[in-house]
């Protein structure tokens, strides 16, 4: 794992249950290393959606959290947001959640010679002891080892 995995894992493990107790969810955490100092990226989200307002509080709250704790340990940039249309799809119940819609996956390896899928999550759940998606595209239905993704999100750009 590298600094930036770790320090977005341990991220993600402080401020999770602070946004659940504000009534959200954080999909997504990533820490991203920038010319001396990190992003720190934030992506919530709730039935509803989220409002700036939600954003600027969760802000506060998650600043002092990460200083406290000297995360990351030197200067930093915190971006709270909603995700939007193309919302990541990272967590297992992300994946579950958004069966039945259009994706688009990138995986770290090739896949029946292709690392991008563009298509319908057809489903998600555990084949042999290996979490699988399915994704249908263009006739085809490709079986994606969760742990081959390099990066999910919503792709609501177009209609099918």
């Amino acid at each position: 794992m590298d600094l930036k995995e770790e320090y977005s894992e341990k991220v993600r493990e402080l401020l999770e249950p602070v946004v659940e107790a504000q009534g959200m969810d954080l999909i997504y955490a990533e820490c991203l290393p920038m010319r001396g100092r990190w992003i720190v990226r934030l992506y919530l989200d709730r039935p509803g959606g989220i409002t700036v307002e939600d954003c600027a509080f969760i802000s506060g709250l998650a600043g002092d959290v990460l200083d406290v704790h000297n995360l990351p340990p030197c200067s930093y940039t915190l971006e709270v947001s909603s995700p939007g249309p193309q919302r990541p799809i990272h967590r297992d119940a992300d994946f579950l959640r958004f069966q039945g819609r259009r994706i688009k996956v990138k995986t770290k390896e090739k896949i029946e010679g292709r690392k991008a899928f563009s298509g319908v999550l057809l489903s998600y759940r555990e084949e042999g002891g290996v979490k699988t998606l399915r994704v249908g595209t263009g006739g085809n239905v490709f079986a994606i080892p969760r742990s081959l993704v390099a990066s999910a999100h919503l792709d609501d750009s177009t209609d099918f």
